[in-house]
């Protein structure tokens, strides 16, 4: 029988320095890691068979916290099953602390069971990789996994945030006795680390502002972002009082009535001359909007800011002049405050280009009105009328998650009610895996009612994340069943291809009414048109988790898109 104390106090240090969730993949060789917190008693430990799952569940549970998730797991493949749910935080910015079991290094390719090359499994796609020493005797090792294990923590929550990962071998005996008691080391050090706010020197502020004031064609665009109220305030006040357009993807979180939303349908179209801005500040992560991207390469500004704190110089409509590493919230309040000053006392109007900001609008009005009158006079169901409908019959607050393929852009190109507060989408790598699973970690946290829109193909790929002892209840998800992967007929190269069905789209006459049966979960369908609004409203009024899943014609769906595509670039 054994205790490993510097496990024991490795949980110490991640509750001391903040995390308060722990999600665990049964295993042997991690018996002394998930021993060590669960039995340290102030964790919310989460049960997970399928590491895969577990990776995306902790995610969405760092998600919504901004807070280190602990995942534990066994040696050897184990392991390699976080790796989806790590790169898309690594390009997300959330903050995971990976913890895998491994067996001494001393028998690696000695055909010995679960035992792989474990040290630094996620390469790029990790801020830092730690590895604890397998023996524990001598005083330096003691400081040094106490460092490591300080330092790990801390790592994944300094902006920008992001993954870490902590290799432990574990030596035999590792098991202790049923009645063992963990308790972490008298007088343990936890490393405190003061936060700092990254600002911008006097002398600076006056370059920015009188570059800002040669540009009179200026448009803001917002890529993903975390839910902000300040920020979009003082957005929405730029654009209503500079006449500003401020263009926002759904998953950039900006809310407001001023802010141009309807991009997608009409970029791309006539006169993107007369939307071509002088100066373009952009801030958030990546855009869902491909078109909105292909504009700006088209159309390079004279001058485009970036306002991000991360250490990476993106750049993805190949257009990028200066980056300006502080927080978008900081920046925008302070250029608001400063340059409203300055027109006070200098008792003057914005030399900024109004009909600039009309040209947008208009368009942004237009579109809103072509998509409208589109969708009202179209009798068949498809994916778009159904989640238009489903939209309008939400009348309670939710926090929306999507998954990726159509349906984020089928998202993108609607108009989200006022009941749709918020919406996250896992665009850090763009992958179908693991939006299930995102939902499920987020509903556990964020005691919101929660709804999840997915696509068959991503629902079926993530299945075993509903394999959780305890769902969350404020979790609803709609399943758009097309049969297949139907956003590879709405994009060019394979809707051409004779093979697109058998390996591009991967047919198939699966639904998810046997994983609901298993899984305890209320289960709604509906094919026709005309069931349509009586099963949304049976399905959002149902007590407790439930799924609908809506059965469409992938053939109808590509016509009703690419109509709806063609309208808008005709306005």
């Amino acid at each position: 029988m054994a205790i490993l104390q510097p496990l024991v106090d490795l949980a110490a240090i991640c509750y001391a320095q903040g995390v308060r969730h722990v999600v665990v993949s049964p295993g042997s060789r991690s018996a002394a890691l998930t021993l060590a917190f669960t039995r340290y008693g102030r964790f919310t430990i989460h049960v997970c068979m399928d590491e895969r799952s577990a990776g995306f569940i902790g995610l969405g549970i760092a998600q919504q916290t901004g807070v280190p998730v602990v995942l534990i797991c066994t040696s050897g493949s184990a392991v390699y099953n976080f790796a989806p749910a790590v790169a898309e935080a690594f390009f997300q910015q959330i903050p995971l602390v990976v913890i895998s079991a491994d067996r001494p290094k001393e028998w690696l390719h000695q055909y010995d069971g679960q035992t792989i090359y474990q040290s630094e499994i996620f390469g790029k796609h990790i801020k830092r990789s730690f590895e604890f020493s397998a023996d524990y005797s001598h005083a330096d090792v003691k400081w040094a996994i106490n460092r490591i294990s300080n330092e790990a923590v801390m790592l994944a929550a300094i902006v920008p945030m992001g993954p870490v990962h902590i290799n432990v071998p574990i030596r035999e005996p590792f098991y202790p006795a049923a009645g063992d008691e963990m308790i972490p080391s008298a007088n343990l050090k936890i490393i405190a680390r003061q936060p700092a706010e990254k600002v911008l020197s006097p002398d600076v502020w006056k370059a920015l502002l009188d570059e800002f004031e040669e540009y009179p064609r200026i448009l803001i665009a917002a890529g993903q972002n975390i839910p902000d109220h300040e920020l979009s305030e003082v957005l929405n006040k730029i654009s209503e009082e500079w006449d500003i357009p401020v263009l926002a993807d759904s998953i950039a979180n900006v809310s407001g009535l001023r802010i141009i939303r309807n991009h997608d349908l009409f970029l791309g179209g006539k006169n993107a001359e007369e939307l071509v801005p002088d100066l373009l500040i952009t801030f958030g992560l990546s855009f869902i909007s491909k078109d909105f991207k292909l504009f700006v390469r088209k159309n390079r500004p004279r001058a485009h800011w970036h306002i991000s704190e991360d250490e990476f110089l993106a750049d993805p409509t190949q257009s990028l002049t200066r980056t300006i590493p502080v927080s978008p919230n900081y920046f925008f309040k302070n250029l608001f405050e400063k340059i409203d000053y300055q027109l006070f006392v200098q008792n003057s109007d914005p030399e900024t280009d109004s009909s600039f900001l009309t040209g947008w609008s208009v368009q942004n009005w237009n579109s809103e009105q072509i998509r409208g009158e589109y969708v009202g006079n179209l009798s068949k169901l498809s994916d778009l009328t159904s989640l238009n409908l489903l939209f309008k019959c939400i009348d309670r607050v939710f926090q929306l998650h999507v998954a990726n393929s159509m349906s984020i852009r089928y998202v993108n190109l609607l108009n989200l009610e006022s009941n749709i507060r918020s919406v996250f989408c896992n665009r850090g790598t763009s992958g179908i895996d693991g939006c299930v699973s995102t939902a499920i970690g987020a509903a556990l946290v964020n005691e919101e009612e929660t709804l999840l829109i997915v696509g068959d193909v991503a629902f079926m790929y993530d299945r075993n994340g509903l394999l959780l002892n305890a769902l969350p209840q404020n979790l609803k998800i709609v399943v758009i069943n097309n049969a297949g992967g139907n956003i590879f007929r709405m994009i060019d190269g394979p809707s051409g291809l004779p093979e697109i069905e058998t390996y591009f789209e991967t047919r198939h006459s699966f639904s998810a009414k046997r994983t609901c049966e298993d899984s305890n979960i209320a289960y709604f369908s509906c094919r026709e048109p005309e069931s349509l609004e009586i099963s949304i409203k049976a399905f959002l009024e149902t007590r407790g988790i439930s799924l609908l899943e809506i059965f469409t014609d992938p053939y109808e769906n590509e016509r009703v898109w690419k109509d709806l595509r063609k309208l808008g670039r005709e306005q």
